[in-house]
């Protein structure tokens, strides 16, 4: 092996590693041994800091591929033509936990890829789950605190968590989801993803559709019962991240089979509710996935802070042929994630080589903290100027969008659309088995006795009355493993 010298940071050779520079051998040691306050100093800025959500996950490079021919609805680039191969990172997550959480608690998964395109960075920015717990971004901060530690103990507390749920019946959908097994993934290889938001995307003659993204997983779906993953905290907690590093290391490529669904502006038009809306998933029967490509994951990074850690997703990330809808929470993420990324990393974290796109970028941003590239060389910082050849291609303009309204206002965000309970109802009665009831119904119980204080009784029964308008038989499984009379539960039912 080559030898190489030890060096400063900034390069310049060094022998004294082991020993601090003291005057005497047992004397104090003396400031100017500069290498002994750059390694502290590093040291203690090792920790950048924590996503405030998303904080534990792992991550890999991989390809995407298109199989089928969708250039009838989108021109984007990477969906050019049949056999096209793209670059792409991936990270999974859990949502709510810190960093050192295990990886069997009881979240969504988050599930966000960045594809590296010709015309930029398409990141597409999703969950395990097609829904969410809320459809404003005005109540996103508010829900996040009820999921991370209570300002008094400083520990979980299910008393915020329900009250929260209680007073929002939007979130029942993906309650019903999360205390599924399907809340805790067997691993990040064996769950589906979801881009969950309605996007928009326009072909080559500026014709635009809505769509929803689904990940299926090639793997197979399999998840942990509440024993079981609460048996895995104790054996690894870092089971999910393991996982998915030995896979790749034994060639063992995990896959994913992307799809879309469609929804042309006219449906869109006279959908029974709002088809923007994300607590809500659109119908197979009605809108038919179409399957689109094969994502495959083949490479960990040699460093997982340079590249897992560092790696930054938003859905602002959009490519020509790729668009935003009207969706509430997904105009809040434009701008609430490049900014949580300019805070924790800084201004130019899409120049970290995780982050940076790989073809030409051509703009007028400028200095800032951590600026790593050639920062504009000595090319004007300004437009208009006489100087640069940097033109704007007419070609990517995007065709304007209509609007229902032309009166800004702010709008109930369940008025005409409050049915918060048809679809999770048919999940329930559809989709679970009877095993998969019962065990939803038992990790219902188990997380709500854990609910506490004056406001108790409140808190249950108005959870209660959701479950109970979702489906009587869930309505009362969790009312009689609770302890609650179903006479009193009827009544709080009724008056409510």
């Amino acid at each position: 092996m080559e030898e190489k010298k030890l060096t400063t940071a900034s390069g310049r050779p060094y022998y004294e590693f082991d020993n601090s520079m003291t005057v005497g051998n047992r004397g104090p040691i003396l400031l100017q041994d500069y290498f002994l306050h750059e390694d502290l100093a590093h040291f203690n800025r090792e920790r950048i800091p924590e996503r405030v959500v998303h904080a534990k996950g792992a991550g890999a490079f991989g390809t995407f591929t298109v199989t089928h021919d969708i250039s009838g609805y989108s021109k984007a680039k990477i969906f050019s033509e049949i056999g096209k191969q793209t670059k792409m990172f991936a990270r999974f997550s859990l949502v709510a936990g810190e960093k050192g959480s295990a990886d069997t608690e009881r979240d969504p998964r988050g599930f966000a890829l960045k594809f590296y395109t010709e015309d930029g960075n398409w990141d597409l920015v999703g969950n395990n789950t097609p829904v969410f717990f809320i459809k404003d971004p005005k109540k996103f901060s508010h829900f996040i605190h009820t999921q991370k530690r209570d300002p008094r103990t400083n520990c979980k507390n299910p008393t915020s968590i329900w009250d929260f749920w209680s007073l929002n019946p939007e979130s029942l959908h993906q309650v019903i989801i999360l205390m599924s097994d399907r809340g805790t993934p067997f691993s990040y290889r064996h769950m589906n993803g979801f881009g969950s938001h309605t996007f928009s995307m326009i072909d080559k003659d500026n014709h635009r559709v809505w769509v929803k993204f689904h990940l299926k997983t090639l793997q197979g779906i399999k998840n942990f019962t509440a024993k079981e993953a609460t048996e895995m905290k104790g054996i690894d907690p870092d089971n999910a991240q393991r996982d998915l590093v030995d896979a790749i290391d034994l060639h063992d490529f995990p896959k994913w089979a992307l799809s879309i669904q469609v929804m042309t502006e006219e449906q869109a038009i006279t959908f029974p509710f709002n088809p923007f809306d994300i607590t809500k998933i659109w119908n197979h029967k009605d809108f038919p996935l179409i399957d689109v490509g094969i994502m495959e994951l083949n490479e960990i990074p040699e460093n997982y802070f340079r590249d897992v850690e560092q790696s930054a997703f938003t859905p602002a990330n959009v490519v020509d042929g790729i668009g935003y809808s009207p969706d509430k929470l997904l105009q809040g993420r434009i701008l609430s994630y490049p900014d949580a990324h300019r805070y924790r990393l800084g201004v130019n974290y899409e120049e970290i080589p995780v982050n940076k796109c790989p073809y030409a970028i051509n703009n007028y941003q400028r200095d800032g903290t951590m600026q790593v590239g050639d920062n504009g060389g000595s090319e004007a910082n300004y437009r208009p100027n006489s100087f640069d050849s940097i033109i704007a291609d007419k070609s990517y303009k995007e065709p304007a969008m209509k609007l229902d309204a032309d009166i800004a206002d702010w709008y109930d965000r369940n008025e005409h659309d409050d049915d918060h309970f048809s679809q999770p109802g048919n999940l329930y009665r559809k989709v679970m088995n009877d095993a998969q009831k019962k065990e939803l119904a038992e990790n219902i119980i188990s997380s709500m006795l854990g609910i506490a204080g004056d406001r108790k009784t409140e808190i249950i029964n108005r959870q209660l009355c959701h479950f109970f308008r979702m489906d009587a038989t869930l309505g009362m499984a969790v009312a009689k493993g609770l302890g609650v009379k179903i006479d009193e539960t009827f009544m709080n039912y009724h008056t409510k």
